[in-house]
């Protein structure tokens, strides 16, 4: 385990030293934030009525998912780990005495976290400061701060599962550009990141219910704001768990069943 965790805090160093890679996206989070919540602020003014959030709570949705963007967008692409799937250097990861599949999410898990930390707390500080109704409100209950952090952890690792689980897919198909724009499709519409889920046609809320996508973000991002009760945070947080456990199987077996087959590219 020991090794795992030297490629976890390797990625994670290396993560952190693109400062200007990340004051880059500092103002690209801010820039979207904005653009979401002009448009959330006419939508709500215009004098739409039984709609399924609070504006300010939508807000504070708004600002959390673009704090925490780094850690919660599900179409990243590992070139290290791409180039060595097509070039044939995936052989001397072979060689190595560790499990290949943990190995990929160690390293996955800790370059997400480096980018995360390098951002969410300018875009915090800041938005809670900006004048009502554009600033992120943090007020809430000891109960649910802890539900959310818990809720956050489980986000984390099944966001890892799922990127691996495409990195996974390229061990047979030897191309990224397929699986990565279904991913990024179906992830996009389903996980809340362009709007919350309580805004879909109840069908499609059914569907993201199912789907693993929404407890990545949707869902610990409303229960902060109070959109979901403690009740419901505690069956979703079963759910991710349920997801994970899943995840992990499936991406583990699939794994074993590519490295029986690899063809190894190059010459």
């Amino acid at each position: 385990m020991k090794s795992y965790l030297c490629y976890f805090k390797l990625k994670f160093i290396t993560g952190l030293q693109y400062r200007a890679a990340a004051i880059a996206g500092v103002l690209t989070q801010f820039f979207f934030g904005f653009v979401y919540i002009s448009v959330y602020v006419a939508f709500y003014e215009s004098g739409s009525s039984n709609l399924p959030m609070e504006l300010s709570d939508l807000i504070s949705y708004v600002w959390l998912s673009q704090s925490f963007f780094s850690l919660i967008y599900l179409w990243y692409k590992d070139k290290e780990i791409l180039n060595m799937i097509k070039n044939g250097n995936i052989a001397y990861e072979l060689l190595r005495p560790q499990d290949l599949y943990l190995m990929w999410c160690h390293k996955i898990l800790g370059e997400r976290l480096s980018s995360v930390i390098l951002r969410f707390l300018p875009v915090i500080l800041i938005s809670v400061i900006l004048p009502k109704p554009y600033n992120l409100d943090l007020s809430t209950s000891l109960p649910v701060l802890i539900l959310f952090i818990l809720s956050m952890i489980l986000s984390s690792i099944l966001m890892t599962l799922l990127v691996v689980f495409y990195h996974v897919i390229c061990l047979f198909t030897l191309d990224e550009k397929g699986i990565v724009n279904i991913f990024m499709v179906i992830s996009d519409v389903l996980s809340g990141l362009g709007i919350p889920v309580p805004f879909f046609p109840k069908f499609m809320q059914n569907i993201s219910n199912i789907l693993p996508f929404r407890y990545i973000s949707d869902f610990p991002f409303r229960l902060y704001v109070g959109n979901i009760t403690i009740n419901e945070g505690l069956i979703s947080i079963l759910v991710q768990i349920t997801w994970i456990i899943l995840l992990f199987t499936i991406g583990k077996l699939l794994t074993n069943k590519a490295l029986k087959r690899a063809v190894i590219q190059g010459g």
